[in-house]
């Protein structure tokens, strides 16, 4: 296992992060994992015990259950706390009530105690934004995010699902104030789905904030399972009950097809080629995986053992590429002219 600094910081992340959205199961989670407390334990210790020091998590979870079972787990197995990097998020609704929702600065400072009562935690590692509040202004969501830094409570800060230019906008404003900056970005970003790679790519390595892709299977669907000739693999894999995140199924049908043979070629999963393809990529920091079974846990983590060669890589690049919508590819034009000879 490999670990790469968080951002500009000097806390250390593993290349691999495993992520608890599987736990619980409950409420509209359900479709997603429905892992009890005995196989969250044994799945955190497997966890660990591969070397991964970095878990991610959110308040809407479960509703909660799956930060109380990652917390359990946690005091269960007796892990040792300033050996894990532990990321939960706020944003999601957590109740009937109307301020229990939002980027507010009341509602981030609740969510933050309600996650370490969940978590049986005294601080969070990193807190993300799990998304964009469009009633809260940012300037008030960026103040909420520092009185929860100061009070010791959260020691990082980062940001999901947000377009490039609020994320700038988020940091100057947080800069000119002498705040905490976001040092983390968390984005859908897999070898079917590659549009992070026009702003949000561009944005993490410029400002060398890390990126950590969420679904890098999208959904499942990069497992191996899903071919032309097999649409619904009758498993129930979390494509067949919950299908999302969204993708072009027919031209991840012909990158599998690529994949597929890569694998073959070196014996591994087309799991784990989809994973290191994204492992190779220099703006990701760590990839976030879920696992329902041990099994599928240990086959995920061997992707970061698996090396291309540069024709691997040419073919996996081309059968996924995307247009670049404008005005990327005018900047892109226009680079011609003033190159330094």
């Amino acid at each position: 296992m490999k670990y790469n600094t968080l951002g500009n910081t000097g806390l250390l992340v593993s290349e691999i992060c495993f992520g608890a959205m599987t736990f619980g199961g409950k409420g509209y989670w359900t479709a997603i994992g429905q892992q009890p407390q005995d196989e969250v334990n044994d799945l955190m210790k497997t966890a660990f015990d591969s070397g991964i020091n970095f878990y991610d998590n959110a308040n809407a979870y479960s509703e909660g259950l799956a930060e109380e079972m990652q917390g359990v787990a946690i005091k269960t197995l007796g892990l040792p706390r300033q050996e894990l990097v532990v990321a939960t998020k706020v944003r999601l609704r957590m109740g009937k009530g109307v301020n229990q929702v939002g980027l507010s600065r009341g509602h981030i400072y609740d969510s933050v105690n309600d996650s370490l009562k969940r978590l049986q935690l005294d601080y969070i590692d990193l807190l993300y934004v799990h998304g964009v509040d469009h009633l809260t202004r940012l300037e008030e969501t960026m103040r909420g995010l520092e009185d929860v830094v100061r009070s010791g409570k959260v020691r990082y800060i980062g940001i999901c699902n947000t377009p490039a230019w609020q994320v700038m906008k988020a940091n100057a404003y947080a800069e000119k104030q002498g705040w905490t900056t976001f040092s983390a970005l968390q984005y859908f970003y897999a070898i079917a789905e590659r549009a992070v790679e026009h702003e949000i790519v561009p944005l993490a390595l410029d400002q060398q904030m890390s990126l950590m892709p969420w679904s890098p299977l999208a959904g499942g669907f990069l497992s191996g399972k899903f071919t032309r000739a097999n649409t619904q693999t009758g498993e129930n894999a979390r494509r067949d009950t919950f299908d999302f995140p969204p993708i072009n199924k027919e031209k991840t049908f012909d990158i599998i097809e690529v994949m597929q043979t890569i694998a073959t070629e070196k014996g591994v999963s087309v799991a784990q080629i989809a994973l290191a393809w994204l492992l190779k990529k220099p703006s990701v920091t760590s990839i976030i995986i879920g696992a329902k079974r041990k099994a599928q846990l240990l086959d995920n983590l061997e992707s970061v053992n698996i090396e291309f060669s540069a024709a691997h890589m040419q073919a996996l690049d081309e059968v996924s590429a995307v247009a670049k919508p404008y005005p990327i590819w005018m900047a892109d034009r226009q680079r011609g002219d003033r190159q330094v000879q």
